[in-house]
């Protein structure tokens, strides 16, 4: 297949000019257009209102306009090089970053790079039949927007797979489109990219929690001493921000309808008025905050070790940290199970990376948390609080896998476990009642009565434009 280069695929790597890449490339895109066509989202359209990079600079990132999605331009951008950029960290610190993988990180870095290409496709797929219940235009847009980013970060994962790792990256490339999300013989790599996304709340969560965690990947990654790795996590971190929007923004608008409901008709029992009640959204955040904790791994990691002392991998803002940047003498507390208690240890820091990551990430979500308790003090309503549960909770990964901790952060025997799990997750009777409220509503300037309606359109276009056309 032949292919326009400066249209069909807008990019900043001169791809027109690398004969070897582009045969690649021409293997692999009818591939990942079949995939799209069978994996992506599953309502059919006319065309999307939809932001379209075409460049880095601040007037090509964001382009707007409407686009069939099968006619969507992925294409491959890298953020502009600095030619006086240095390793930040490791015992490479001080060196100049490197253009070319050295031959004895070849094998880490490409790893790196599969496992966060593996969950670029994986969320569209989670997400493939989420328009058939989209709450109005203005959601299935964005549900379509960020679709389209994920399968661009596919893109840009492959792009580095074709260009710097051989046969073996090409192999790889072709396997990112052969796993699938939930799959039996062949699915994604991390767990919490197997799970469902079967309803609205589910993806506003996962957009706000999961897409968060892949915030904090993207930006170990961009500290990497492999230059292309770093430019290109760079630039998908624009795009991630209006991933995590759209969560926040979505949990926002499903808390203040809540809060509308519990005064309008003075309980707490919303749902047979059509709302989605406190303690629902209650577990909801639980399940999706713990199964994304989860893929920051365990709290101690000789591989992330050796990541961060080898240049592959840094920390979350490296280079604001004030410490030395090798962390060969340094400590910090991780908690961890003893017996019936939770106890805090001192660790070497350079082992504890993920706590460390994680750390971080815990701190950016608790503002999401406070942001949607302080909805609720503006409707009056004070006796009702949404929480981060403890780090411990219904855990599969790491220190706490295998133990029973309450949300509160109380370590309890299986049979407590059972009793309280109704209680602190998902119960059939919550999906089932979640499940109710999917109706589609796909009328212009109209919305589904669980959630409230957003405060602005998107880029400057009204609430009732017709997002979406069919």
């Amino acid at each position: 297949m032949s292919i326009d280069y400066s249209e069909r695929i807008p990019n900043n790597v001169d791809l027109a000019e690398d004969r070897r890449l582009q045969r690649a490339l021409e293997s692999w895109q009818p591939r990942f257009l079949q995939w799209w066509g069978e994996m992506g989202p599953a309502l059919p359209t006319q065309d999307v209102y939809l932001r379209t990079a075409v460049d880095v600079g601040r007037a090509g990132w964001a382009n707007f306009d409407r686009v069939r999605l099968p006619d969507y331009r992925w294409g491959i951008f890298l953020a502009e090089r600095d030619p006086d950029r240095r390793i930040a960290f490791g015992q490479h610190k001080g060196e100049p970053v490197w253009q070319q993988i050295p031959g004895e990180h070849r094998a880490s870095l490409q790893r790196l790079i599969v496992v966060q290409g593996d969950t670029e496709p994986a969320s569209v797929e989670q997400q493939r039949r989420l328009g058939l219940t989209a709450p109005s235009l203005y959601d299935l847009r964005n549900l379509f927007q960020v679709n389209v980013e994920e399968g661009r970060h596919l893109w840009a994962m492959v792009y580095l797979l074709h260009a710097y790792f051989g046969r073996s990256g090409r192999d790889e490339a072709e396997a990112l489109l052969l796993r699938h999300s939930g799959s039996e013989d062949a699915p994604r790599i991390l767990g919490a990219f197997n799970e469902e996304t079967p309803d609205w709340l589910s993806f506003f969560m996962f957009t706000y929690f999961t897409d968060r965690d892949g915030k904090y990947q993207l930006g170990t990654l961009k500290e990497s001493a492999f230059d292309p790795l770093s430019r290109t996590c760079e630039f998908m971190l624009k795009e991630e921000a209006h991933h995590m929007f759209v969560g926040t923004t979505g949990v926002d608008r499903v808390v203040e309808r809540a809060a509308q409901l519990m005064s309008e008709h003075d309980t707490d029992d919303i749902a047979r008025h059509g709302g989605i009640p406190l303690g629902v959204i209650q577990k909801y955040l639980n399940f999706h905050y713990s199964v994304s904790l989860d893929l920051f791994g365990g709290e101690t990691s000789t591989n992330v070790a050796n990541y961060f002392s080898s240049g592959l991998k840094g920390r979350w803002l490296e280079e604001r940290r004030g410490d030395d940047h090798v962390l060969t003498e340094a400590a910090t507390a991780v908690e961890q199970a003893d017996g019936d208690r939770i106890v805090s240890v001192e660790l070497p820091a350079l082992t504890a990376l993920n706590h460390d990551l994680r750390t971080a990430y815990i701190r950016d979500c608790e503002t999401g948390v406070t942001r949607w308790n302080r909805i609720l003090d503006s409707h009056g309503i004070t006796g009702h609080r949404l929480a981060l549960p403890h780090v411990g909770f219904n855990r599969k990964v790491g220190a706490f896998a295998g133990c029973h901790v309450t949300p509160g952060g109380q370590i309890v025997d299986a049979a407590t476990w059972a009793a309280g799990r109704s209680s602190w997750l998902p119960a059939p009777a919550d999906k089932a009642h979640v499940e109710s409220l999917m109706r589609p509503v796909y009328e212009p300037g109209k919305i589904a009565a669980w959630l409230a309606p957003p405060r602005s359109g998107i880029n400057g276009q009204p609430l009732d434009y017709e997002y979406v056309r069919f």
